[in-house]
């Protein structure tokens, strides 16, 4: 992937940050995305929750069939639902790319140990 690919893809996510935080405030009937901001915390998480179960069911589906557009749909409806979730609670999508960067080159076992002592 070239960096201009890999800056377009990083753009997309501020891009759809962007819209989530103006919808946050906007009319329920405006938008889909409203109308969960305004049914609440826990309708969204009903939403992760269901996205990732349907991610799942693409992914063994996938390891069978070997046809991986299903997984790609639905990982993108979680990861959409996610950020939802996150915009809510008010965190950035930066603060979890910044946890991801900060984990490179630490083993899995390590980063698991090290949660407890490096909560930011």
């Amino acid at each position: 992937m070239t960096s201009k690919a890999k800056a377009a893809d990083a753009s997309i996510l501020n891009q759809l940050d962007a819209v989530l935080a103006e919808r946050k405030n906007a009319d329920a009937d405006s938008s889909y995305v409203a109308s969960l901001y305004h049914k609440g915390l826990n309708k969204i998480l009903e939403k992760v929750g269901e996205e990732s179960v349907e991610a799942i069911i693409a992914a063994k589906d996938a390891e069978r069939s070997g046809d991986h557009q299903e997984v790609v749909y639905e990982t993108a409806d979680l990861w959409f639902h996610t950020m939802v979730m996150l915009q809510h609670l008010g965190i950035d999508h930066s603060d979890i790319l910044h946890e991801l960067a900060r984990r490179f080159g630490l083993s899995g076992h390590d980063e698991k140990a090290q949660r407890g002592n490096n909560k930011q």
